[in-house]
């Protein structure tokens, strides 16, 4: 159980109804533009990026397959920049259209070499969409084809992101106090 909320979160950054809403509004870009296509393979990137894919994908009208891969590049708070693929992809995605559903984008590290690696298996296109884009962080060229929101150089928690895998079952996204996580690098 999550004690008293109100000493883990310094505010409410986006709120459920907003979230819902907006994940709506991407949905139907997703439809839009793969309207003439036949499959899609939605690949989330685990752990965080499961909520937001679902409520996604619960939204997208055309054929999709769901698939998931882990990667490894965080240590506490901050991306190392070394990316280890924990797990790969259970299909071929060569002639594929492959949507990589990522929870936030936040240095684009992860992100950059995970697209160049799927990249390399000769798949249709690979585009990108995030719930969270960061971009204040960003130390790479990589951008999102679709983002629900950008938002401030904060460490947010919640809808799928975490802290010590941690708070991921948050209904909304808070930013996370730093006395919580300052606490434990000490």
């Amino acid at each position: 159980m999550i004690s008293d909320i109100n000493q883990l979160i310094e505010k409410v950054l986006i709120d459920e109804d907003t979230l819902n809403l907006r994940i709506r509004k991407l949905s139907s870009y997703i439809n839009d533009y793969y309207k003439d296509e036949d499959t899609l393979i939605m690949v989330g990137i685990l752990k965080g990026s499961v909520i937001f894919m679902s409520e996604l994908a619960k939204h997208v009208k055309i054929d999709c397959n769901l698939e998931f891969m882990a990667v490894s590049s965080y240590d506490g708070t901050e991306s190392t920049g070394n990316v280890k693929i924990l797990k790969d992809l259970d299909v071929d995605i060569k002639d594929k259209n492959v949507l990589l559903v990522e929870d936030i984008i936040d240095t684009g590290y992860t992100l950059n070499k995970l697209k160049s690696n799927l990249e390399k298996r000769d798949p249709k296109e690979v585009r990108i969409i995030t719930l969270l884009d960061k971009p204040e962080r960003r130390v790479t060229e990589i951008k999102p084809d679709w983002y629900g929101f950008k938002i401030p150089n904060e460490f947010v928690v919640g809808f799928g992101l975490d802290y010590s895998q941690k708070y991921r079952n948050l209904p909304f996204i808070g930013v996370l106090k730093s006395s919580v996580y300052e606490s434990d690098n000490k």
